[in-house]
């Protein structure tokens, strides 16, 4: 786990594999997250800076964006229905997900995993308390690259990203926030190909 406070100049910062990162990010400012690998999904959470009790939604963004998926120049509101971050560039097809939640150890020990295995909802929590901080809840990540097909009938396939390696997704923050992003340790399903990667980010 990694705690980073970014300046504009900074570089390519590494998201570890199977492990989380917090960035504070003031408005206006960007993030930059790169699939370095291609197969890598990141879930992605955005919290108000003043109040964490005000986080980014998946629900009431789509209710905003009137889609399954942010698009090039939608924005993602919180759970108070306010501008939260936008989507400013998308070098992928622009295949995410907002629908699934994020991976827990009740989802490994369903998956059939015996003893711990490396999830997003840890990482989440250990990276903001990293900051002295403590979610009362997971919210509903925004599962970047993440491929989850909506067949015609209803039903839903966990299938490898489509992002080439180096593809990327820049947002720009609308509040002070806080992001949090986890290189997803999923390794029994196919949502990172099986083997989960390194991912990398820049702030600007």
């Amino acid at each position: 786990m990694n705690t980073t406070s970014p300046r504009a100049e900074d570089a390519l910062t590494r998201i570890p594999a199977r492990q989380g990162v917090a960035v504070k990010l003031a408005t206006g400012m960007t993030i930059k997250v790169v699939n370095t690998h291609g197969h890598q999904v990141v879930d992605t959470w955005a919290f108000n800076q003043e109040d964490i009790g005000e986080w980014m939604s998946m629900e009431h963004s789509r209710a905003s964006m009137l889609r399954l998926a942010p698009k090039l120049g939608d924005t993602l509101v919180t759970n108070r229905r306010r501008a939260i971050l936008t989507l400013v560039e998308d070098t992928t097809p622009g295949v995410h997900d907002t629908l699934i939640a994020a991976c827990d150890r009740h989802r490994y020990r369903q998956l059939g995993v015996v003893g711990h295995h490396d999830n997003c909802t840890d990482n989440l929590a250990a990276a903001l308390g990293s900051l002295g901080l403590h979610a009362e809840r997971t919210p509903c990540p925004l599962n970047l690259f993440m491929n989850v097909p909506v067949h015609d009938n209803g039903r839903l396939d966990f299938a490898p990203p489509v992002s080439q390696p180096g593809g990327y997704v820049t947002l720009r923050a609308e509040m002070d926030l806080i992001v949090v992003m986890s290189a997803c340790p999923q390794d029994v399903t196919q949502v990172n190909g099986m083997t989960p990667t390194d991912a990398h980010y820049s702030v600007g």
